[in-house]
């Protein structure tokens, strides 16, 4: 069968079944399969396709149907214009966690990330030290690591990527190797910041924890509720079980110039920011999605 009948039969398919963007899907799915870019299939559309490369694109399209997210079958995804390795161990990185990065990387070294969507605050001298907590994919650690060494000048940072999961430091770690920079980060198995070095001053502490609410888990569309890491999206019965936690410890790891950045779902902001400042924060700086939502908030310690 050729690439373009292939194309054809399966796009129907998908869009009977409900996945979005049918003929895309099915064209990445090929050029994943045949290691090539996607724009690359339409130079090739009369190129038939042996029995075995049918079979292993007939068991993709299957899991595909079933619901099972894309960047799961291929084994990849895109984050910050970065390669990242993911699987069912680790939630799957969002454009929203991009602009945490964003953030982070402006206030700690505007140099590092041309970007203006949010204005640089201040520039610290290097090295600088951070904690990413909840690392997953160490999608953000990864990307900040990159970001620094790629800076210019003196810039350097020292970063700690924490995780409960076993299973998501093994990722974690294979990303970071890829991207050499594993000598950059050091990994912990830890209940979010226990137990990162006692004496450690941070100069950003930057998460994006899970705060979606248990009973809106159903309501989650299916890729997301059967497929992802439960641990990873969800935190008690109001969604800020693990913020609350981090907030009520984070300012023992911060240097007294340093700051929290964290990724906040929709409609939080009030009370994270009465959790800062009963903490001892003051919030400073919130910024929103592309759909318009509060998604990160940035606290820094109260002055006494």
């Amino acid at each position: 069968m050729r690439i373009l009948e292939v194309i054809n039969k399966t796009a129907p398919f998908f869009e009977k079944r409900g996945i979005e963007s049918p003929r895309l899907t099915i064209e990445l799915l090929l050029a994943h399969l045949l290691n090539k870019k996607r724009l690359d299939l339409y130079l090739e559309f009369e190129r038939e396709l042996d029995e075995p490369t049918l079979e292993r694109l007939r068991e993709m399209v299957k899991r595909r149907a079933a619901g099972e997210p894309l960047q799961y079958i291929t084994g990849e995804t895109e984050f910050c214009g970065l390669k990242f390795f993911v699987d069912r161990r680790v939630l799957i990185p969002r454009p929203e966690t991009e602009l945490l990065v964003e953030v982070v990387l402006q206030r700690l070294a505007p140099q590092a990330d041309a970007t203006e969507r949010v204005p640089p605050v201040s520039s610290h001298q290097s090295p600088v030290t951070v904690i990413d907590v909840g690392t997953g994919s160490g999608c953000i650690a990864v990307t900040l690591a990159k970001k620094f060494s790629h800076a210019g000048g003196d810039a350097s940072a020292s970063i700690y990527a924490t995780d409960v999961s076993t299973d998501a430091l093994e990722v974690a770690r294979a990303n970071a190797k890829f991207h050499k920079v594993e000598k950059n980060i050091r990994f912990f198995e830890s209940d979010l910041l226990e137990p990162v070095v006692n004496s450690l001053q941070a100069d950003a502490i930057v998460c994006n924890p899970p705060y979606v609410a248990d009973g809106e888990l159903k309501k989650l569309p299916k890729e997301v509720r059967d497929f992802e890491p439960v641990q990873a999206l969800v935190a008690g019965e109001d969604g800020l079980k693990v913020i609350r936690r981090l907030v009520m410890s984070a300012k023992r790891f911060l240097s007294p110039s340093g700051f929290v950045a964290l990724e906040i779902g929709a409609g939080q902001r009030t009370v994270v920011e009465e959790l800062f400042v009963k903490n001892d924060f003051e919030a400073v700086q919130v910024v929103k999605d592309f759909q318009g939502h509060e998604r990160v908030i940035v606290a820094v310690p109260r002055s006494v």
